[in-house]
């Protein structure tokens, strides 16, 4: 992530849809703090085991963004969040980054399990994980609200084993 994209971000911001499948709807932010957050991120190192980076397709395009979270090194335990803007979906950008993501955690840093949180409405997101071999872990009713309604919020994982196990059967 860069500071010059910061217009992408700031418009991405203001895609209520986008980010009800991901969070929630944003108060909108002016592109100023935009460049300053991301002059911010753009500085920071692999310190804590996350990052943030942009989804590009390939022709320098942005198209989303991934990023990891809770990063324990002790356990060998992380999570990670994307987003796609609508106009970029279903062209295979998120598995794609999934797949990256995944390998250099599990192959690079020793890690050993993922763990990722669905939104109960984002269907193509519950799809995207199940697709991809991960195991539903569990549920926590009622935990996410927008657009007026309460959702269920679902917990996907994976270990590197059962990541190793699908790659090779895929």
């Amino acid at each position: 992530m860069e500071p010059s994209d910061a217009a992408t971000f700031t418009a991405w911001n203001l895609d209520s849809e986008m980010a009800r499948g991901i969070d929630y709807v944003w108060v909108p932010v002016s592109q100023s703090f935009t460049v300053k957050w991301l002059a911010e991120e753009s500085q920071k190192r692999l310190e804590d085991g996350s990052f943030r980076c942009v989804i590009e397709d390939l022709s320098g395009t942005p198209v989303g963004w991934i990023s990891t979270h809770d990063c324990n090194t002790r356990n060998g335990t992380f999570a990670y969040a994307l987003g796609i803007a609508c106009e970029h979906r279903r062209k295979g950008y998120d598995s794609e980054a999934i797949e990256l993501i995944l390998k250099y955690y599990f192959e690079e840093l020793r890690y050993q399990k993922v763990t990722a949180s669905v939104h109960g409405h984002n269907e193509s997101s519950v799809r995207l994980h199940e697709g991809r071999g991960f195991t539903r872990e569990g549920t926590l009713r009622r935990m996410v609200y927008t657009k007026g309604e309460y959702f269920d919020l679902h917990y996907y994982g994976m270990t590197k084993e059962e990541w190793e196990k699908w790659r090779l059967g895929k």
